[in-house]
């Protein structure tokens, strides 16, 4: 074998050449394929009793790689997205692989041929405006931490911004005044510009003035000064959730993460009257057609569809035109 087309030295290079340096992918992404590959590497170590450094690219042919998606869906739990996102960081791999060591190239087609496995389509969550207020309510105004939970739970459900987003914003990210706004770099390093409501606004500027901070300061930091993880809006969320379920009997059932607000947000535009193009625009979507899953969660504009139907039970009637004289006056 080969030292090139060792399977260490392939990963390695993978990751820096390919992905760093000419992908410049994003962090969030490297994060995810590191994942996938430390699961994997693990999963190796224990069926196939070598170390990570001693396994050659032939070990992970399609028959190892077919038992390790499966361990990832029974013994791990991971559903079909979860499944399938990691197969996706894995024919990532094997296509730099292709290039490296075409003397491989009968694994390396075998594997790029298992096929991503067809995921459940669930009902997108959202909150209604009942639901929100209810949050909205819960935080204590009378501290400052309340204070920045209620406005970051308030810019989200109104702005649909993801978490990363949310987390990620500076103070210079701000802009108030006319045309008030907040500007985020989002998924695929796209920046996109979005709108304040007069509410929100009102809310956003009284936070600012109070957290006084640097233009690269972050809008909402921790108690120490520093920007909140994922994990610790996930965590403000669910310790806020516990209350509003007393006040709000639909929430009791609702599974609400940070990314149901971001839901929110595009369904309060869809219910509006908002084009599925502006919405996808508002939240930063690459394509109008990933907006179109709104339409079917949507169960108000289903109704108004039915509302413009007739009964089965009534027989269709003919044409009556007006009375003359009515004719006449609905005329002028």
């Amino acid at each position: 074998m080969q030292t090139e087309t060792a399977l260490p030295h392939l990963l390695e290079a993978y990751f820096t050449e390919r992905l760093m340096r000419q992908r410049q992918a994003s962090p969030h992404t490297i994060a995810s394929y590191r994942d996938t590959f430390c699961l994997l590497l693990r999963f190796a170590q224990q069926r196939l009793h070598k170390t990570p450094s001693a396994l050659r690219l032939e070990d992970l042919d399609a028959p190892f790689l077919g038992a390790f998606l499966a361990h990832l869906e029974q013994d791990r739990g991971n559903s079909a997205s979860s499944r399938n996102a990691r197969l996706a960081a894995i024919h990532s791999f094997f296509h730099y692989v292709a290039l490296h060591a075409p003397q491989c190239g009968a694994v390396i087609q075998r594997v790029l041929a298992i096929p991503s496995k067809r995921a459940e389509q669930t009902p997108i969550a959202f909150l209604t405006r009942p639901e929100i207020e209810a949050l909205l309510a819960v935080p204590d105004q009378a501290t400052w931490m309340g204070r920045r939970d209620r406005t970051l739970l308030l810019l989200a459900s109104q702005t649909g911004l993801r978490v990363s987003e949310l987390t990620g914003l500076c103070c210079q990210d701000v802009v108030l005044g006319a045309g008030a706004h907040v500007r985020c770099y989002g998924k695929g390093r796209k920046e996109r510009c979005t709108p304040l409501r007069q509410e929100t606004l009102v809310a956003v500027r009284r936070w600012l003035r109070e957290r006084q901070g640097a233009p690269m300061d972050p809008v909402f930091p921790t108690a120490r000064g520093g920007a909140l993880s994922r994990d610790a809006v996930e965590s403000l969320l669910a310790k806020h959730l516990v209350t509003a379920r007393q006040h709000c009997a639909s929430l009791q059932h609702k599974r609400v993460s940070p990314h149901v607000l971001r839901h929110t947000a595009a369904m309060d535009l869809l219910q509006h009257g908002v084009d599925r193009a502006v919405i996808a625009l508002w939240l930063g979507h690459e394509s109008v057609e990933t907006t179109q899953r709104y339409l079917h969660a949507s169960l108000e504009l289903k109704e108004q569809a039915l509302a413009k139907t007739a009964p089965f039970n009534i027989p269709p009637g003919r044409y009556r035109p007006d009375d003359q004289l009515l004719a006449f006056l609905k005329g002028l």
